[in-house]
């Protein structure tokens, strides 16, 4: 795990002051999935691009194989015999992962029907549980949608991280983690939420999957 922080400094030296709150992100995320919650992610725009970018990376091997169970590998073999194995050979392990920016038709309708500021909100009070962890990435750190999810959220005893340009917006009052990037341009804010989350992404995989 130092490694992959202190490559990350090494890479965007810009980055290092802010190894605590990455540090408290990454802690906060594995807690909930040591207890095999789930991790819901949010954005909107390149933002929701960037939170389908992460949950690609959570929910299938990023830079180590992760076979799967070989119990459940058994079970297939043994109730589809060859079938089943070719199967088990194609899955790999992975976290729970949800976007809350995947349902299209959802979300336009309801936007359409209620309000836009309620989209995400209104599917983590449906989705989610208590000690599960929403994510919510918005470069100004004042996107209402998120900003709504995030109070839902909290409601329910989700934990919150929040992704966002240097200032943090009301997300810095209202989340749990608040991981404040040195930039204010939103293309210049989403350029380096990647290699954040890039990194908490290896660094619990290392954690899970390394040894």
């Amino acid at each position: 795990m130092t490694s992959i922080l202190e490559s990350l400094f090494t890479r965007y030296p810009s980055l290092r002051d802010l190894e605590q709150p990455i540090l408290a992100g990454y802690g906060i995320i594995r807690q909930a999935l040591e207890k095999r919650r789930t991790l819901f992610l949010c954005g909107n725009g390149g933002s929701a691009a960037d939170a389908e970018h992460m949950a690609g990376e959570l929910l299938k091997g990023f830079l180590l194989p992760r076979h799967a169970d070989r119990i459940f590998r058994k079970k297939l073999e043994e109730q589809y015999g060859n079938k089943g194995l070719m199967l088990a050979e194609g899955l790999q392990e992975g976290f729970k992962t949800i976007t809350l920016n995947s349902h299209p038709s959802f979300a336009t309708a309801f936007g359409n029907d209620v309000n836009f500021e309620t989209i995400f909100a209104q599917q983590l009070y449906v989705l989610g549980e208590e000690g599960d962890v929403l994510i919510g990435f918005t470069t100004s750190g004042n996107s209402e949608n998120v900003l709504n999810a995030f109070r839902v959220a909290g409601a329910a005893g989700i934990s919150t991280i929040a992704l966002t340009g240097q200032s943090g917006g009301k997300s810095a009052d209202i989340a749990d983690c608040c991981i404040r990037v040195p930039e204010t341009e939103t293309y210049k804010v989403q350029e380096l939420h990647l290699p954040v989350y890039h990194a908490l992404c290896a660094m619990l995989e290392d954690d899970f999957y390394g040894g």
